[in-house]
């Protein structure tokens, strides 16, 4: 139980593990769903590759645009991406690496589909059972009427009048399945290398400094975006909340109509009198808040924050010098 609480609470630490959690699920859910679904080859010449083919292609690109749209990265790099310069310069790096963290994320599902495809074997027996010469194996039916290539399409339908306990169809389906299992351990020993070679070339190519500033600077983006989030939603409740006082205060002095209950308004009067200054800085229009929307949007502040902190600072240290100053007195 403890290591459960210990794996939801790093899913749940940041955006990063979030989105990792995510494209695991997806790749669990592509292994379940091939595995659930019933796929039967249509055993013609003709149409056999296509549907291979359908069946290889379709579903990663399905699971492809399903890891995009779930990953909070393309929301931040988009926003990133498209936001107007304004006070804050752009850094392309930041995009580079946002975009690069995205599309490795999301083609994971459709990686695992291709790989639990190729190690099965039942798509690869469908597109190439024709391309087997038959010479190659013992028991070929000799029927009258049908060419080789109509005969080997036949080959994934085990059920077909042709190959019922036919050890032809098994020696053949037994053939290509190798070569589709050969394939898949080939891709995945490729990939394997592939990323330790990235992880090892990687660092004496590239500066590690300026690796380590682009993921911060991303990851400051997306804590950005959660923080602007939350401080929206603080925001239209207070600006609701005076709303909703202002409105029921209005009803109360209004003597044709009933008061409303007595417990209801005085506790949100004080709530609202303790927070109404600190948050709402005068803003009491709809206008006034769209217009400081779009300030945030088209001029984001600087990424300076003693420009903040100045103004506080410099009171502090009056404040500390004036004490200084009586004491020694």
């Amino acid at each position: 139980m403890e290591r459960l609480k210990l794996v939801l609470h790093y899913f749940q630490s940041n955006s990063e593990s979030i989105s990792n959690g995510i494209c695991v699920v997806l790749a669990l859910v592509s292994v379940k769903l091939y595995t659930s679904l019933d796929f039967n080859c249509p055993c013609l010449p003709l149409y056999n590759k296509v549907y291979s083919l359908g069946v290889m292609v379709v579903p990663p690109i399905i699971l492809f645009f399903l890891g995009v749209l779930v990953n909070r990265h393309t929301a931040v790099m988009m926003d990133e991406w498209m936001r107007p310069v304004g006070e804050r310069s752009k850094n392309p790096a930041v995009v580079k690496y946002l975009f690069s963290a995205m599309v490795q994320r999301a083609l994971l599902a459709p990686m695992v589909w291709i790989l639990v495809t190729l190690l099965d074997g039942k798509i690869f027996i469908c597109a190439f059972s024709v391309s087997v010469d038959p010479a190659l194996f013992s028991g070929f039916p000799n029927i009258t009427g049908l060419d080789a290539i109509k005969i080997l399409a036949k080959v994934p339908c085990k059920e077909d009048v042709l190959f019922r306990n036919s050890s032809f169809r098994k020696a053949v389906s037994r053939y290509v399945r190798c070569y589709s299992q050969a394939v898949g351990w080939s891709v995945l020993l490729f990939l394997i290398v592939l990323g330790a070679l990235g992880r090892l070339i990687k660092p004496c190519l590239d500066d590690h400094a300026t690796f380590l500033q682009t993921r911060y600077w991303s990851n400051y983006l997306d804590v950005e975006q959660k923080l602007f989030d939350e401080t929206c939603v603080l925001h239209a409740r207070d600006f609701a909340q005076k709303c909703v006082v202002q409105f029921f205060k209005d009803m109360r002095e209004d003597s044709n109509i009933c008061p409303p209950h007595p417990q209801v308004i005085p506790h949100l009067t004080e709530e609202w009198d303790e927070n109404e200054e600190e948050r709402l800085h005068g803003i009491t229009k709809q206008e006034q808040v769209d217009q400081l929307l779009k300030k945030w949007y088209f001029s984001k502040p600087e990424l300076d924050i003693t420009k903040t902190y100045r103004p506080r600072m410099t009171v502090f240290w009056k404040e500390g010098k004036e004490r200084f100053l009586s004491s020694d007195v």
